[in-house]
This record gives C-alpha cells, sequence and structure tokens, in this order.
C-alpha cells in the first residue's frame, strides 16, 4: 500500500518545512513532493493537523523503561521496555546492559535474539554493553564487583555468544583498552568512551586507536584537574575539542542543567551530538516508586523524586527515568535549541553514531518511521515501517 502523510510540519536536519507529501511504500520513504502535486488516486492519505512529522526516535543508550529492565534477560522484558519507550516516540532502540557475570550477560543475548526474531513493531539496532572495562573510581551505579581491566580474550568470548553487540563502552586509560578499541574497530563495532579518569592525551589516543564517541557526556567523567599545582584537561575538554569524537548526553534537565546542555550543542553541533534516555526500568512508573539502582539484586536503594532516580537518601542521583520526546522537550523548551536541531539529536546523530544508515531522517529511501507530535513534545502518533503503531 502508498501511504501519504500530508498536512504536517516536516523537521528535517537544518529546518521544518510544510506544504509536503512524505510518500511511503513497503516501509521506505518513496518521495517527498508539494501537496499539490501528489495524485491522490489509490493512496492511503494520512493528515498530520498540522501537526510536526518527525524521523522516529533514536535511543542509542538506555536500560529499560515502564517496569521492565532489559537486564532482567527474558523476552517479556526486552519487548515490554522497548514497547514503553515506542509510546514516547523511541521507534529504534540500542538496549544497553549494566556490569554484571557474563553469564547473565549471555541470558540478555538468548533473550534479545528472541525478540529481535519475532518482528515487533519497532527496531532493535544491537547490543550496548556498558562495562565491565570501566574506572572503578567512575563506576556511579555500576556495581563495581563486575568490574575488570580491558581484556582482548575475554571480549572474544564474550562477543563469541552474539553478533549483535553494535557499540561497547569502556574506560581507555585501563590498561589494554587501546588493543580492545582496535579489536572492536576491525569489528565494525563502536568503541565508546566512558566511566573514565581519562586525561585528555588519553582520550586523543583512545581516539586514534577507533574510539568514536563519548557514553553521557559529563556523567562520571573526568574534567579538568590538577597535577601538582598545574590544571590539565580531561575527558570533558577531550570531547569538546576532539572533532573525532561524538558525544551523547542524558537531556532530562537533570544530570545536566541547560545552560551544559545548550553549550554542548553551541560548541559540538547537533551533528555529533546526541541525546540518550539511559533510563532504568522504574522510568515512566509514579513519583515515589522505590527502587534498586543497578542489575537486580545488586544496587543501592533508590527512590523516583522530581522526574529522576535518587538514592534513597537523596544523596545523589542514582538513574534517569527520561523518555525521549522529554529530552527533545528539554532541549526545545529550556535549553533553548532550535527544534529542528533537538530532534536531530535524537534521530540522525545517534542513527550515524552507530552506523544505522537507514533510520534518523526523512529522506528518499530511508525506513519510514515517524513521530508525530505538538509544539509541547507530546507523542500524537507513531508509525514504523509507514504503518500506525498503537500506543
Amino acid at each position: 500500500m502508498t501511504r501519504a502523510f500530508v498536512n504536517g510540519k516536516v523537521i528535517f536536519p537544518g529546518e521544518i518545512r510544510g506544504g509536503l507529501a512524505v510518500v511511503c511504500q513497503d516501509g521506505k520513504i518513496s518521495d517527498i513532493i508539494q501537496e499539490e502535486k501528489l495524485a491522490k488516486e489509490s493512496i492511503d492519505i494520512v493528515d498530520c493537523k498540522g501537526l510536526y512529522l518527525s524521523p522516529g526516535f533514536v535511543d542509542i543508550h538506555v536500560h529499560g523503561g515502564g517496569g521492565f529492565g532489559f537486564m532482567d534477560g527474558t523476552p517479556e522484558s526486552i519487548d515490554g521496555a522497548a514497547k514503553f519507550h515506542l509510546k514516547h516516540g523511541t521507534t529504534s532502540i540500542v538496549p544497553t546492559t549494566l556490569t554484571c557475570p557474563d553469564e547473565e550477560l549471555y541470558q540478555v543475548f538468548d533473550a534479545y535474539k528472541q525478540v529481535k526474531g519475532n518482528k515487533p513493531p519497532y527496531t532493535l539496532l544491537g547490543i550496548h554493553l556498558e562495562g565491565p572495562f570501566l574506572n572503578p573510581a567512575k563506576c556511579g551505579g555500576q556495581d563495581p564487583k563486575y568490574l575488570s581491566y580491558p581484556d582482548v580474550k575475554r571480549a572474544k568470548e564474550i562477543l563469541s555468544h552474539t553478533d549483535n553487540v553494535i557499540r561497547w563502552s569502556i574506560a581507555p586509560e585501563l590498561d589494554g583498552a587501546l588493543e580492545l578499541g582496535r579489536m572492536l574497530s576491525r569489528k565494525g563495532i563502536v568503541s565508546s568512551v566512558a566511566h573514565t579518569n581519562a586525561s585528555y592525551a588519553q582520550v586523543e589516543a583512545a581516539m586514534f586507536a577507533g574510539f568514536s564517541m563519548m557514553t553521557h557526556f559529563y556523567s562520571a567523567m573526568s574534567a579538568c584537574y590538577k597535577v601538582g599545582c598545574y590544571r590539565v584537561p580531561g575527558a570533558v575538554e577531550a570531547g569538546y575539542l576532539l572533532d573525532g569524537l561524538s558525544v551523547e548526553m542524558i537531556a532530562d534537565g537533570k544530570h545536566l542543567p541547560k545552560e551544559i546542555l545548550r553549550m554542548v550543542w553551541k560548541f559540538k553541533g547537533a551533528d555529533r551530538t546526541a541525546l540518550c534516555t539511559d533510563a532504568l526500568a522504574p522510568a515512566g512508573l509514579p513519583e515515589g516508586t522505590v527502587f534498586y539502582n543497578g542489575m537486580p539484586p545488586h544496587g543501592a536503594k533508590s527512590v523516583i523524586h522530581d522526574g529522576v532516580g535518587k538514592l534513597y537518601d537523596h544523596s545523589a542521583l542514582a538513574g534517569s527515568m527520561a523518555t525521549a520526546n522529554r529530552l527533545v522537550r528539554v532541549m526545545y523548551k529550556d535549553a533553548l535549541v532550535p527544534l529542528h536541531d533537538a530532534v536531530e539529536m535524537m534521530t540522525l546523530s545517534p542513527a550515524k553514531m552507530v552506523r544505522a544508515h537507514g533510520k534518523g531522517s526523512i529522506r528518499i529511501g530511508k525506513d519510514a518511521d515517524f513521530v508525530l507530535f505538538d509544539d509541547d513534545i507530546d507523542v500524537k502518533a507513531v508509525y514504523t515501517a509507514g504503518n500506525k503503531v498503537e500506543i
């Protein structure tokens, strides 16, 4: 069936345009033309009613949502979390792991493969491994018991259990990290700087070893610090200055203030900045919900308060409760970033970072994944492969 989306404000990288018909066939965008040139015979017309027509959101770092955690290791948990985020516009998702025993990782791999084989209404782009090769001094919500130094032999053993890993977050200053980055690069897996105390020079060395992005920029990451009486740049400064590195950030308005969000956008640009929810399983549950930060049964007692996870004593943040549309809203309404750039950071930029080239923009030949939302970024409808999803 041929379907055309009309009467919408179509969001492209760098601009928003009205008066266009976006035509889809066989799950792909087949044409983009002026509405008056559309031959409406034998075409299913979708009236966007003046709403924004955006590419489907692409979340490349997320641990769960709606009460489902990807680390639960069951098909039901992977499908449940992905469908929760689908309601908020995430049509393509990269389930992200936590540091844990390898056997628990393999359960996630098996569950992921089963769900992917069922051809769900969302796209599973691949798996993001966050750990175990992280710096204990910056472990954040990761369980330090299972952290280790980068080991190519162990990494190959983990990868032998799945061909779905597309990204691995690693602290580049640890012994063995650069060798691991080179190996992953040869396999086409994205290496990302994460949970790190690295200096600028160590991040730069990682970039030359194949690392191409930075995980939740600023969070669990070294910034300018002193060595003796002199200040030296850290990982954050490397993220700003090294053009070979893209960054992702949790733009929930809690992990980073609006001024920092705007500064990252202004310095790195929308094309090298991705938004990620980094959401945990309780995302979407009511305020006051108690949970345990980290993989069950690991982690510290925490609570949802003021739209974010906090340790139960409110002494520190304990994890994100964000959805993709909330991130776009914060960037647009609070950080005062142009809407087309806020959307690009939630669509095309993350898609490019994980090499999902069929996703992320409204362009002929790309997948017909769309989100319809209003000026408050409240999602009104979601389409995948040109078909409406019941949300």
